[in-house]
């Protein structure tokens, strides 16, 4: 009786060039988060404390909710 195997492995190059896609994209993403945390901290350190307490933060807060 003939076997047929009907899966083949990826080539090698396929390999590397997937996981140097997958590296490219990982450090976008965090860069991506990164960043929308700074600009959510620049904002939230520019109100007063009056206007931070009108959302319900303090201003210890605003270091917390950047992370």
């Amino acid at each position: 009786m003939a076997a047929y195997e009907s899966s083949r492995a990826a080539p090698l190059g396929a390999i590397s060039i997937f996981r140097s896609v997958q590296f490219v994209s990982t450090f976008v993403n965090s860069f991506a988060a990164w960043n929308d945390a700074r600009i959510t901290r620049h904002a939230l350190g520019k109100l007063t404390d009056r206007e931070l307490d009108d959302i319900g933060l303090c201003r210890g807060d605003v270091e917390l909710i950047g992370r």
